[in-house]
């Protein structure tokens, strides 16, 4: 079934969601694209343009749907929805789809609570599906313009992956594959909540060394993470780690990065996202108890779930960062 995928499925009818469902479609895809928000679904169907992607014109390819039921004929279903509604989604999508289904979750985040990944979110509710994950540095408006971008897709069944790259693969949207599924889901998680730290620094005005500074350490972190859960450390260093901490720790387009900006600025948590979604504030707190399970140093993440929770101030997590040992680096 995944020799030639076809019918691509995309839930999520967001900015991401729905320029995956424009990448779909250019590259040759039939595509449904499903939105649990009935009024924002009549939106797409009858505008066929996303109030989240204003200016982009969505492909006649693309058939939009409020119904769960019109997704599960699909070869290959991209989950882009927020990683703390996963759960219910694909709970409710399982006995519905065919067995060996790729079911590609396209967020970055942590499940609190449980401590999981996406991936095994989807193993665990639909134990009959194929776990996927699509993640690198991508913008949705980039990425729905068809301005080039390069992502990377991994399954732990590697011809499946090789499958889904070659079905996403729009020309100026380049998927590489890899079966790496841990480094390449945990780089997107992490990055996230570094890229928070990133905003901080800008919002403060502590300047471009300091920013430099803080997303080199910053990655160090991620790497001594991802080794103590399996990762690999060449897919940290490729497009889902090192290439999306870059993306995301210098540009106002991070919805991560922004919110990190505002608290920098004096805002309080229960402010700075300003009605955005920032995956980093429900990543933090779950990625250090990750971490402190694992006895992994991870400072900077540290410093971030403290501010986010109102346990120190921006200047007080600053200097706790600033007056650490001095040590070899690593």
């Amino acid at each position: 079934m995944t020799d030639n995928i076809q019918h691509i499925a995309v839930l999520g009818g967001g900015a991401w969601g729905t320029a995956l469902a424009q990448t779909a479609a250019r590259a040759g895809r039939d595509v449904v694209l499903w939105e649990h928000d009935a009024a924002n679904a009549a939106q797409l169907a009858a505008k066929r343009e996303s109030a989240y992607l204003p200016g982009v014109t969505l492909d006649d390819k693309i058939k939009v749907t409020h119904a769960l039921k019109d997704t599960t004929q699909a070869q290959a279903i991209l989950l882009v929805i927020p990683a703390q509604v996963l759960r219910s989604v694909v709970g409710a999508l399982a006995p519905l789809i065919a067995d060996r289904t790729p079911l590609v979750a396209c967020a970055k985040g942590i499940e609190h609570g449980t401590h999981k990944f996406m991936t095994e979110i989807i193993a665990e509710c639909a134990p009959k599906a194929v776990p996927a994950i699509l993640s690198g540095p991508s913008f949705a408006a980039d990425v729905a313009r068809g301005l080039p971008t390069a992502v990377t897709i991994a399954a732990t069944d590697a011809d499946i992956a090789h499958a889904l790259a070659h079905a996403m693969n729009s020309g100026t949207f380049r998927p590489y594959h890899s079966s790496d599924v841990r480094g390449v889901e945990l780089g997107g998680a992490t990055k996230n909540v570094l890229a928070i730290a990133a905003g901080i620094v800008n919002g403060r005005g502590l300047g471009a060394s300091a920013l430099a500074a803080m997303t080199t350490r910053g990655f160090a972190e991620l790497v001594r993470f991802g080794r103590a859960c399996g990762a690999k450390t060449e897919t940290m260093m490729g497009l889902s780690g090192l290439g999306d901490l870059i993306l995301t720790c210098g540009t106002p387009q991070s919805r991560n990065f922004s919110f990190g900006v505002a608290l920098g600025k004096g805002e309080t948590a229960a402010t700075a996202a300003h009605g955005k979604l920032a995956e980093g504030v429900f990543t933090a707190p779950v990625l250090l108890e990750m971490a402190r399970e694992r006895n992994i140093e991870m400072p900077i993440s540290e410093a971030v779930a403290a501010v986010i929770a109102g346990k120190l101030s921006v200047d007080a997590a600053i200097e706790s960062l600033l007056t650490r040992p001095l040590k070899a680096e690593e």
